[in-house]
């Protein structure tokens, strides 16, 4: 099999498993706090199926693919039925925030393990960490381990795809989650207003939403790198 499509099919595989997550921890703390809408649902499970939506989780991914941009997607929005918190503007945005902190908390996760793997065979975490960055494999290298390598490719995709997947859902703009934490620090007179942004705010993460994950991404991953090639 083409080494390229391998990378390829990684990343898919990771990105299908962070947005379910992702999902899975919304409907998971909103069933905590009083509402089991998600759960009754079945969206409280990390179940790929149960989360796609056919154009975040198939078309954008496959068009990052096709014009070899950085793989980004999104699952269908976890429902979740405000009334039922007894504390709607905390509850809701603590279910919110759910969603981006298991992203990060898997990506620590990760990061942890791969250190752990470090210390088993350097040169072959190394190796992998390598070609993730730049998107190209040694089969000389990935034939002499051919567990731990494919095992580190994943996990540092857990990294990079998870830091990536938080920041964009934090892009405060509907329909994204940072937006339903501002919605809630606005005046009310202002609500309408932000609500009614829609297709506008879409456009304007596809413009503009680059260079906010940028700024969130680039910091963080530039200190699991050092943690991970120093430690």
């Amino acid at each position: 099999m083409n080494l390229h499509l391998v990378l390829i099919l990684f990343q898919i595989a990771v990105l299908l498993f962070a947005i379910s997550l992702h999902e899975a921890a919304h409907g998971w703390m909103a069933w905590r706090l009083g509402d089991p809408t998600a759960r009754m649902l079945g969206r409280v499970t990390l179940n790929p199926i149960k989360h796609i939506d056919p154009f975040g989780t198939v078309l954008v991914p496959l068009l990052c693919v096709y014009a070899g941009f950085p793989l980004i997607g999104w699952a269908k929005p976890t429902p979740v039925t405000t009334r039922n918190f007894k504390n709607i503007r905390r509850d809701d945005i603590l279910t919110t925030l759910a969603g981006p902190a298991s992203n990060l908390l898997t990506a620590i996760v990760a990061l942890i393990i791969l250190l752990v793997l470090k210390f088993v065979n350097a040169t072959t975490v190394l190796s992998a960490v390598m070609a993730a960055q730049m998107g190209a494999v040694d089969p000389a290298t990935m034939n002499g381990s051919p567990v731990l390598f494919p095992l580190t490719l994943l996990l540092y995709y857990a990294v990079l795809l998870n830091l990536v997947l938080m920041a964009f859902n934090l892009i405060p703009l509907p329909p994204l989650d940072g937006s339903h934490v501002v919605r809630h620090l606005l005046p009310y007179n202002w609500l309408r207003v932000y609500d009614s942004i829609g297709m506008i705010g879409l456009v304007l993460v596809f413009f503009f939403g680059g260079r906010f994950i940028a700024m969130i991404v680039s910091p963080l991953l530039s200190v699991f790198n050092h943690l991970l090639l120093s430690l």
